[in-house]
């Protein structure tokens, strides 16, 4: 409103001053042209020349119009072919997201049948739309479970020239292409894709996804391991997602180790907090016991070592957890159990009733010789394990007892318990 205002006070203020300068003159202009004179008002030589201006002006503008029509032109059909292809760019996400990959093909393709009659200097972004376009195309085929054109459009999404001009629409090629070769249980292809990613995008959250599985595929557990936690770190997944995840790369690198030598360096490579978790800590043990073919003392050991800090949260572990935990430590119990029977002992005041620290304590006081406290400490136990291993053991145990206080009967008994369970 306040512009048509002032442009009314301008065309005021025009017609003011032509009134006070052609109002009242009376100035001539004389022209000489021998052997004529020719004398003209001053007023019709100003309204002549202006309208001669104004002739030449609009002239000039619609000669101007007319050659550049043919550019004009031009360039309305490189806008109609710009609003076709993304038209058909964004058909072809469109269908491709709904599951409609033959008609994604079909739009992608016409897409690039537009791309292709317009200029690049008509179009800025003429190579990530194109690169958009074959990436379609190369998911759709993908889906089609047609590798070959699935490749083929796969390299022009990835050429030179979209590097120089649309940088992350090449990196997201590339991440498409990994996750392919993944899906097609290539691992090889999947790392060699993701070597060609700048230093900026193998920091991210996707591409680490992308190496963990990568990772996995290929057995490489510690690897898969230090990149899981940095996802964790990240916070990539939930909490007991990683947890979880985590927990198996472990016990894949626990399975993975030959000897033990390289499980002992598997375990120092665990931070505290997952050294500590009784899971990981009773499945390590376990493989120092499975390992244990050539040194049977020195695994034993470790075995111990390596369950020592998860041994406080031993009161809150499931029946399960305590079975497993309880038959390793009964393992070669006569290998440097005097600090155990001592730990064994402060447990038992802690959860008084439990029959699994019944049966260890037991275990331990029959490899001392304890035979009084054995005898009472197994025979608790034996009314309230669940396991059938170490119910047997311990009436195993009771039956050794009792042939050493040369009780036939009492043995015989036990025997025969034993025998009957399982």
């Amino acid at each position: 409103m306040f512009r048509h205002v002032f442009w009314f006070l301008g065309w005021a203020a025009v017609a003011v001053a032509l009134a006070l300068l052609v109002g009242q003159n009376q100035s001539s202009v004389t022209v000489f042209w021998p052997p004529y004179r020719i004398d003209l008002s001053f007023n019709l030589v100003l309204f002549v020349l202006v309208g001669l201006f104004l002739l030449l002006h609009f002239s000039l503008r619609g000669a101007s119009s007319l050659l550049a029509m043919p550019e004009r032109a031009r360039r309305w059909r490189a806008l109609q072919l710009e609003r076709a292809a993304v038209a058909g760019v964004m058909d072809a996400l469109s269908n491709q997201l709904a599951g409609r990959f033959v008609r994604a093909q079909t739009a992608a393709t016409e897409a690039l049948n537009h791309l292709h009659q317009i200029h690049e200097q008509h179009l800025p972004r003429h190579a990530q739309i194109s690169a958009l376009a074959h990436l379609l195309l190369a998911e759709s085929a993908h889906a089609l479970q047609n590798r070959e054109l699935r490749d083929r459009h796969l390299r022009d999404a990835i050429a030179p020239a979209v590097l120089r001009t649309a940088g992350e629409t090449r990196e997201g090629a590339l991440l498409r292409a990994a996750r392919w070769a993944i899906e097609d249980r290539d691992p090889s292809a999947a790392s060699g894709w993701l070597a060609e990613l700048p230093q900026g995008a193998a920091r991210r959250i996707q591409t680490l996804r992308l190496r963990l599985r990568v990772a996995r595929m290929q057995h490489d557990a510690l690897p898969a391991l230090e990149m899981a936690r940095v996802l964790a770190k990240h916070r990539a997944f939930s909490s007991d997602a990683a947890a979880s995840v985590l927990r198996g790369l472990v016990l894949d690198a626990f399975k993975g180790a030959r000897d033990v030598t390289q499980l002992q360096a598997v375990w120092r490579s665990l931070d505290a907090d997952e050294q500590s978790m009784p899971e990981l800590a009773i499945a390590a043990g376990e493989r120092f016991r499975a390992l244990a073919d050539q040194d049977a003392d020195t695994a034993a050991r470790l075995a111990r070592d390596v369950v020592l800090p998860a041994w406080s949260a031993y009161p809150e572990l499931s029946p399960h957890w305590r079975s497993r935990f309880v038959k390793l430590l009964a393992w070669r119990m006569d290998v440097d159990d005097s600090a155990w029977l001592s730990r064994v002992e402060q447990m038992q005041r802690q959860v008084p009733n439990d029959p699994y620290l019944q049966y260890l304590a037991g275990q331990v006081c029959l490899q001392r010789q304890l035979w009084g406290k054995a005898a009472q400490l197994l025979t608790q136990a034996s009314t309230g394990l669940e396991d059938a291993d170490l119910l047997r053991q311990t009436w195993c145990g009771l039956a050794r007892l009792a042939e050493e206080r040369d009780d036939a009967t009492a043995a015989q008994a036990a025997w025969k318990r034993a025998a009957q369970i399982g």
